[in-house]
């Protein structure tokens, strides 16, 4: 028999089986009476976390979708017609609503907004969607907050509808009309269509082929529910800040169901962290074999991505262009954690809600960058906050490169400002970044100079604000250094107080009754004593340490498990080592002046992601002997009004396109990344202020 694609022999001259994605699966083995006991005991424990609706909430989504179809539908015939097409055409023109993202692939929360896309026929443009559309929603009083950015990486037009907050792009297929029955994965669609609509598509086309590549869809949906619940309570879920998004969550997802096509949910979730915590990165996760020409292109790009997860519908695409070597490093140790928990579940040591905890994140290390983002009111707030989260991944970057520091970890999630600390008429939100120092041989104690580091990141920032003239009085960010101990005077006390262990947490430890995770899970990374004569520091030298070996699994591995050797696409021979390199000689008693050039930041966000040696390398900072202020204050005097996408909605999240409005407050056109190179705020009235950062770290014996 000729094997059709999907199917290999198996041994002893059994029936041909089929196999799902690029390789053959690691396990065909059907599920026992206990994994489907362990199952149903994950859906209970998500429960508490809200991320079913009940039937009354889905079929309100289901008739707000039907209205906004029927929407899409008339004002499609009513285009036709001041077209001038005949009859007969405009009664058979079509158009239709198509969702994608998290309620296209059945795993959307409570609350959650709906990603959706107009397709329109060839004679309808792009300008209609935006007049005549637009204007049509404005008139109908179950749409509130409707606004549109027309020019941004991926245009859209946002609205709540009936309380259910709608994303909806548009693309117009080179079609006479659209059929209720039109089916978006064929390549043939993107025939004749600009870049514009090509992105609207990608969302659609990506979501439509993850689910076609599946074993089994239910089976998938309830893994990624799991998964991506885990990821938001460990503090791993974010596109924009390095970490990943849902659809790359979604596809690491897929990637397990193909490789145990049989299993369900409680077993997909265990082989989810079996397989991530030993994949060999920077081997792509691939669903399907790239064509030709796209593989030439992504072994172009390959050696500037850490982490690459390969989107499956034509053009195919890396989805974590974001990722960065500490955000790898930090999922890392979460696989191997998972791993770890999801083992004692399995062999009933634990339940499902240990893998749900969140970690104390202002408990993990001695030193933290907070950055601060203040505005003097709350709308003029929202604009500017969304703006400096866009950007904080440029600061991690810029720290990462330093040749002092190990790894920078910025906690996704935003505190208030302190009201005490803050002015009547200050709106404050901020973040934390973790950092942990290398260990310096040879040295009692050395002083590091983050000012250029956090300089040229204040500097992206303002650039781009004045030039998207979204600058406003009172807008400002402010970095501070400051040490473990100190952080309660930024957070509740809840958060900065180390749960006192229980009697028996204590004796099981003293009888070495569980082994001490010397990981990013716990405190005793960043060991040093803190001392009130300076900023101490011991870091260890390596922070990937390997987690205790895996228990035994109950589900019975295969063979082909024992030692697991994970399917991947490419070769391993150069694996990408961790951040925590050898130590880096130190040289003291030099006392440098920092350069504060703006025009050293001669590289955008999306420039730095593409130049390997840019982001490779370590940037030497020679350190200063002075101890000078904690602080640098970066101040702005401001100009107009503005807005901005923190994220692009099509299947790969695109760069965060800032928007400006100086006309109609409903209508926000945006503009691309500015020139690097383009001047900042400098006017009588804008003024940016360059202070310097820097600490001292003592070693003590």
């Amino acid at each position: 028999k000729v094997l059709t694609s999907g199917e290999s022999i198996m041994h002893g001259g059994q029936q041909p089986q089929k196999h799902y994605g690029i390789t053959s699966s690691i396990s065909m083995a059907f599920p026992r009476e206990v994994d489907h006991q362990y199952t149903q005991k994950l859906s209970e424990a998500m429960k508490p976390f809200g991320v079913f609706e009940d039937e009354d909430e889905l079929n309100h989504r289901l008739a707000v979708l039907g209205k906004l179809n029927t929407f899409v539908k008339e004002w499609i015939a009513e285009i036709s017609e001041t077209k001038n097409l005949p009859p007969s055409a405009i009664t058979n023109v079509g158009g239709k609503i198509f969702t994608f993202g998290s309620y296209r692939l059945g795993v959307h929360t409570k609350g959650a907004d709906i990603d959706a896309l107009c397709v329109s026929p060839r004679h309808v443009e792009r300008t209609d969607f935006f007049d005549s559309f637009f204007a049509k929603l404005k008139l109908h009083e179950e749409i509130k907050d409707l606004r549109a950015v027309e020019d941004a990486f991926v245009p859209v037009i946002k609205f709540k509808f009936d309380g259910i907050e709608i994303d909806l792009l548009f693309a117009r297929l080179a079609l006479q009309s659209i059929p209720d029955n039109l089916d978006l994965r064929g390549d043939s669609h993107l025939r004749n269509l600009d870049i514009r609509c090509i992105r609207s598509l990608n969302g659609c086309r990506v979501t439509d082929e993850i689910l076609y590549l599946v074993p089994n869809k239910e089976n998938f949906r309830l893994t990624l529910r799991a998964i991506k619940l885990w990821a938001k309570r460990r503090g791993i879920y974010s596109n924009m800040l390095g970490f990943l998004g849902g659809v790359s969550w979604a596809m690491l997802v897929a990637r397990t169901c193909q490789l145990y096509p049989n299993a369900v949910a409680a077993t997909l979730v265990h082989k989810f962290f079996l397989v991530f915590s030993k994949w060999e990165w920077p081997n792509p996760v691939l669903l399907k074999q790239c064509t030709n020409s796209t593989r030439n292109i992504w072994d172009e790009q390959n050696k500037y991505h850490l982490m690459p997860i390969i989107t499956p519908a034509y053009p195919q695409q890396n989805s974590t262009y974001n990722v960065s070597t500490s955000t790898r490093t930090i999922m890392s140790e979460e696989f191997k954690y998972g791993l770890s928990v999801t083992d004692d579940i399995l062999q009933g040591k634990t339940d499902w809600s240990k893998l749900f905890q969140p970690p104390n994140f202002f408990l993990k290390y001695k030193h933290y960058i907070v950055l601060t983002a203040s505005a003097s009111t709350e709308e003029n707030q929202l604009e500017w906050i969304g703006l400096v989260e866009s950007k904080i991944r440029v600061l991690v970057g810029n720290l990462e490169r330093n040749e002092y520091i190990t790894l920078a970890h910025v906690n996704p999630t935003s505190f208030p400002g302190n009201k005490e600390s803050c002015s009547e008429n200050e709106f404050v939100s901020m973040w934390f970044i973790g950092i942990i120092f290398k260990k310096v041989e040879n040295a009692e104690s050395v002083n590091i100079d983050l000012t250029y580091d956090i300089q040229s990141f204040t500097d992206t920032v303002y650039r781009q604000a004045n030039n998207i003239n979204m600058l406003k009085d009172g807008m400002k960010i402010e970095a501070t250094h400051v040490k473990k101990k100190q952080l309660h005077q930024y957070l509740p006390v809840e958060l900065v107080q180390r749960k006192k262990r229980s009697i028996v947490e204590l004796n099981r430890n003293s009888n070495g009754g569980s082994s001490k995770r010397s990981s990013l899970d716990g405190s005793q990374l960043d060991s040093s004593r803190d001392s009130d004569s300076g900023t101490p520091f011991s870091s260890p030298s390596s922070v990937c340490k390997p987690s205790r070996p895996a228990a035994s699994d109950t589900n019975d591995r295969t063979n082909q498990e024992q030692g697991l050797s994970i399917p991947v696409i490419g070769s391993s021979e150069c694996p990408v080592s961790s951040p925590a390199g050898s130590t880096i000689p130190t040289v003291v008693g030099r006392s440098v002046v920092p350069c504060l050039d703006s025009s050293r930041d001669t590289t955008s966000p999306t420039e730095q992601n593409q130049n390997g040696a840019t982001a490779a390398a370590k940037r030497p900072h020679s350190p200063t002997q002075d101890g000078s202020p904690k602080r640098i204050r970066d101040t702005a005097d401001l100009v107009r009004r503005g807005n901005f996408m923190s994220e692009s909605l099509g299947g790969v999240k695109a760069m965060p396109i800032p928007t400006i409005d100086t006309s109609r407050t409903q209508r926000l056109p945006s503009m691309e990344l500015p020139d690097v190179t383009s001047p900042l705020p400098s006017s009588n009235h804008q003024r940016v202020v360059k202070n310097s950062i820097r600490l001292a770290l003592n070693r003590h014996r």
